[in-house]
């Protein structure tokens, strides 16, 4: 399988396993929602984990991809306040982990860039197979 056509199921993979874990252990998620939203931290971390699922049912699927991708993109913006939160919750921490807390900030920007390059390649192949 080329790579282009492994892309978008690697995606999939990272937000079935980032929404599955929402559920298997919620606490985590629930430490870094962050307080100004309104309601449970445990709701939110459900309600992400389930956003997460959503979006790798909708990368996973070649007729979904495009969209799914887009809105895994914003979903990866969406949450950079929460790992800023880690991060700065995580500032007197041994150094591993105040370096994992940090470490999360830069990794959002590839993570948004790759989900768009999962869309722009979802766009190119309907473009392809309207013209087929």
């Amino acid at each position: 399988m080329p790579r282009s056509e492994r892309s978008p199921l690697l995606l999939a993979g990272l937000l079935a396993a980032a929404g599955a874990a929402h559920f298997a252990v919620p606490r985590p998620f629930d430490a870094i929602v962050p307080r100004a939203l309104p309601g449970s931290p445990r709701n939110w971390t459900y309600v992400s984990g389930v956003a997460e699922l959503a979006l790798a049912a909708g990368v996973a699927l070649p007729r979904t991809r495009r969209t799914a991708a887009l809105a895994s993109a914003a979903l990866f913006v969406g949450v950079f306040p929460a790992n800023v939160k880690m991060a700065w919750d995580w500032r007197h921490r041994p150094a591993p982990l105040r370096a994992a807390a940090i470490g999360r900030l830069p990794l959002q920007a590839p993570l948004v860039l790759w989900a768009r390059s999962v869309a722009a390649g979802a766009g190119a192949a309907r473009t392809t197979e309207g013209r087929a």
